[in-house]
């Protein structure tokens, strides 16, 4: 447990800013915490009542036009993620409320499987998750992804999985069946081989040697599967990258990626607190290598750039990734996924063709 007083219940921030396209804000303050400094009010759930499965995606430097979250914020409370501002489109906050507010897409296995049969999809790759984890602490229970996987596996849609955490292998059957057909592929996202750094910056997360079991799981399932250091966070974790890849190709890993850290705002000022918080002594190197890496700034949305950074310091570390990739075999991408699997299975009261 952290003896700092930050995060004992096993959240990532104590804080909850202002949403900012809300008028009214509510500020709890210290309040949340019981009287023993442990968490007063649990996660709670609400249903998404979306009406589609699949989020259209159209920027430029990501890999996947559709993707499918289950879940809308994420009980593993990650500082540094990117998705904590989209929470605040649902009129929530991108702190606590991220990751103690998650709304749930009960109906998405339906949802999905009335999208494969519709004449206009046209077979493709569906990342999972692109936003949020799919594989979160809820997924134990309620088996949303597991659900999904089982529609993916009755049309043969190729999928792609990231993940951090370790419950990814009780899908291994059906992945299995997928990775059969090309159809499947897994990317482990792992931060730090560090249990104390993980436990403070990913704190509901699988600990690192779980998700490296995860991967050596996979692989021996046949899977492909891959590990994403994602984020990088300079002056932090990024001299832990030849490390990560070393265990993670012993594992089983074909291959590796990285991201660079997206500090949106809020995300920004919660890092820049819990920096304070769990490392001051580290607070100023980090911020500033994060500039030397964003022109100066703490976040860059350029696409094209947002993912890798600028400057000297942020080609110090794609050389060393490189570098790193060529010497554990990682330097090679998971095979392509195939949509020629496809399938539309015949529906009750359809007649069979004979031809």
């Amino acid at each position: 447990m952290a003896t700092d007083g930050l995060n004992v219940d096993g959240r990532g921030t104590h804080r909850n800013p202002e949403n900012r396209f809300e008028r009214i804000h509510v500020d709890e303050g210290p309040e949340w915490r019981d009287a023993e400094g442990g968490e007063a009010e649990p996660t709670r759930f609400y249903r998404d009542t979306s009406r589609s499965a699949l989020a259209e995606n159209d920027s430029p430097d990501v890999g996947f036009r559709f993707s499918l979250n289950p879940y809308r914020g994420c009980e593993h409370g990650c500082i540094y993620c990117y998705a904590r501002p989209t929470h605040e489109y649902l009129g929530f906050s991108a702190g606590l409320d991220f990751e103690r507010r998650v709304m749930v897409k009960e109906d998405a296995p339906r949802l999905l499987r009335r999208t494969f049969l519709s004449r206009h999809w046209s077979p493709q790759v569906v990342a999972l998750s692109g936003n949020t984890d799919c594989y979160q602490p809820i997924e134990r229970r309620l088996q949303i992804t597991r659900r999904c996987l089982e529609v993916f596996c009755e049309f043969r849609n190729p999928v792609a999985v990231v993940t951090k955490s370790a419950l990814v292998v009780r899908d291994s059957d059906l992945l299995g069946e997928l990775a059969a057909a090309g159809a499947a592929s897994v990317m482990v996202s792992l931060t730090t081989l560090d249990n104390d750094l993980a436990r403070r910056m990913e704190p509901r997360a699988a600990i690192p040697e779980r998700r490296l079991e995860a991967i050596a799981t996979l692989a021996r399932a046949q899977i492909p599967v891959g590990i994403m250091i994602a984020p990088v966070i300079p002056g932090l974790n990024d001299r832990e990258i030849p490390n990560i890849l070393q265990r993670a190709a012993a594992a089983g890993a074909r291959s590796a990626s990285w991201l660079l850290l997206r500090l949106p705002a809020p995300v920004d000022q919660l890092l820049i607190d819990w920096l304070q918080g769990h490392y001051p002594e580290r607070q100023q190197r980090v911020l500033n290598r994060i500039r030397q890496c964003r022109n100066g700034a703490l976040s860059d949305s350029r696409f094209g750039r947002r993912m890798r950074g600028e400057g000297a310091y942020a080609e110090q570390i794609g050389a060393l990734f490189r570098a790193a990739a060529r010497r554990t075999g990682l330097d090679q991408s998971l095979p392509p996924l195939n949509p020629t699997a496809f399938r539309r299975p015949p529906q009750p009261g359809e007649q069979l063709s004979l031809y």
